[in-house]
């Protein structure tokens, strides 16, 4: 299914976006060498029903997990890159995290991820995983403009990680938003320019790019959920949920305050 938001609908979603960039920059500010991930779970749910939201992850089960997630939030670590579930680890220092978060208020969802490394130590290869993500989610933000296509978002994104010499893998990518977390169109991280869905206003989108360090193969935990790269190198992942509007891409889940 494809929505094509109303302009009162996407007013709703500039408050969902909003809630989740908030979130995620308040546990971001919380987490420290120490934190637990089931911490940040329990925190993640306290701020969601603060606000009147719902979680768009707990009772998610599609084809690709084991039965309901169970949670608030995808915690990954280091070589966990997508849907990671949290469970009882203490972070260190140097640990590269992941943070995914996806709510619905009034009706409609949004969805962000940001990845940090925790404490002092500065890892470069981390650092570089973080920035490449970042570069290539601008990237796909500028060129999902009113009459382009999906494909040029994908182009754009896999430029940047491809240029930066990191394996692209295409499972997994970027969708559509809107009443519910995951719809069509699938938005590749690597793509052909002038192809797939046109681009209209009111179309929401997640883009989402992510990438391991040394490979394009991704494992699943035991918990049927956690995905890890194959190889056990790091990994690193950023997500926007982004309005198409008349005047071009706004981005939805920035946080509100500094």
């Amino acid at each position: 299914m494809i929505e094509i938001l109303s302009p009162s609908r996407v007013e709703r979603a500039r408050r969902t976006g909003a809630l989740v960039g908030d979130i995620l920059q308040t546990l971001r500010h919380r987490t420290e060498v120490g934190t637990n991930l089931l911490t940040l779970d329990r925190w993640t749910k306290e701020l969601i029903e603060e606000a009147g939201a719902t979680s768009c992850y707990v009772d998610y089960a599609p084809s690709f997990g084991r039965g309901p997630f169970g949670h608030h939030l995808c915690t990954g670590v280091n070589d966990a890159v997508l849907h990671g579930r949290p469970r009882d680890q203490v972070l260190a220092d140097g640990d590269l995290l992941s943070l995914d978060l996806a709510v619905t208020l009034d009706g409609v969802a949004a969805d962000a991820a940001i990845s940090f490394v925790v404490g002092e130590a500065r890892p470069a290869e981390s650092v570089a995983l973080v920035e490449v993500t970042e570069r290539a989610l601008a990237a796909g933000i500028a060129a999902a403009q009113p009459g382009a296509r999906t494909g040029d978002i994908s182009a754009a994104i896999g430029a940047v990680l491809s240029g930066a010499g990191y394996p692209v893998n295409t499972e997994f990518g970027g969708h559509g938003i809107g009443s519910t977390m995951h719809q069509d169109p699938h938005v590749a991280n690597t793509g052909r320019p002038g192809r797939g869905y046109p681009l209209r206003p009111g179309l929401l989108l997640a883009l989402e790019p992510w990438v391991m360090a040394d490979t394009d193969e991704l494992v699943t935990d035991a918990d049927g959920w956690t995905l890890r790269s194959a190889t056990g190198c790091r990994t690193a992942h950023s997500e926007h949920t982004v309005a198409i509007t008349e005047d071009g891409p706004e981005v939805l889940t920035l946080p509100r305050a500094a």
